[in-house]
């Protein structure tokens, strides 16, 4: 009986030391949803995926890459297995989206007070110098008005598309507006950098699974623990946590952090 009991601990054990390791890729220039603290990545989404996949059986990775479209292209060939992003037609060939999202998102125009730009629909953008950073895509209807206007200045740093637009050497940013207010509030020399009131999109923010990877058959798992976890609060929990924790981190000096 005590052979048997201490072989059952044995095997548990091993389960436990045992665990599958998935990555996680993050680039962290979304504050609070996922940013950097120097030592390592911070906010909701890399809450979101420890917890969720934690909850699963699963030990986290998180692997940082040089921009976001980096992101995108190895959960696609199946180098990575996870990323939280917009759905959208093309990404869905390789990537599998949960039904249930992490967060609803509402997607600004910010702008130089400065240099003044009339957005009353999506065509008048057609009109200014914009900037996005590599991979991102804000809806069909304004990527095909990327792709024909050229009117955009790609990056792979949000310090830098906010510094332009600080400068005048753009008109826009498409930007979260939830993260761009965040990001703008201790930026120096960003005081007439403010978002417009009109939204250009409204779009979810869900866990994508590469179709490469294993996760791919634990769609309905994934969601159901997702669902868990956004009636239990937790999201909107890490959401306040992490902006609280952003602000902190901003306003302390240099030498400090």
């Amino acid at each position: 009986m005590l052979r048997a009991l201490g072989l059952l601990l044995m095997l548990g054990a091993g389960t436990a030391m045992g665990a599958d390791k998935i990555r996680y890729c993050d680039y962290p220039v979304y504050p609070p949803i996922s940013w950097s603290d120097g030592k390592q990545v911070r906010g909701l989404a890399p809450s979101v995926v420890k917890h969720l996949f934690g909850a699963l059986g699963y030990e986290v990775e998180t692997v940082v890459l040089g921009n976001w479209k980096r992101c995108l292209l190895d959960a696609a060939e199946g180098r990575v297995d996870v990323v939280l992003a917009y759905s959208t037609a093309q990404r869905e060939q390789s990537l599998a989206f949960s039904q249930v999202p992490v967060l609803r998102e509402d997607v600004a125009v910010f702008i130089n007070r400065q240099h003044p730009v009339r957005f009353e629909r999506l065509e008048d953008l057609a009109r200014y110098r914009g900037g996005l950073l590599f991979g991102e895509s804000y809806g069909v209807d304004f990527d095909r008005l990327v792709a024909r206007s050229n009117n955009i200045e790609w990056v792979s740093d949000s310090g830098q598309n906010f510094g332009k637009l600080i400068r005048g050497r753009i008109d826009f940013i498409t930007q979260e507006r939830r993260t761009g207010e965040l990001y703008v509030e201790h930026l120096k020399g960003a005081e007439d950098i403010v978002a417009l009131p009109k939204a250009l999109s409204v779009d979810y923010l869900r866990i994508a699974v590469s179709r490469r990877s294993a996760l791919a058959s634990q769609m309905p798992q994934i969601d159901a623990q997702l669902q868990r976890m956004v009636e239990a609060g937790d999201i909107e929990r890490w959401l306040n946590e992490s902006e609280v924790t952003y602000r902190d981190m901003v306003s302390l000096p240099a030498d400090a952090q």
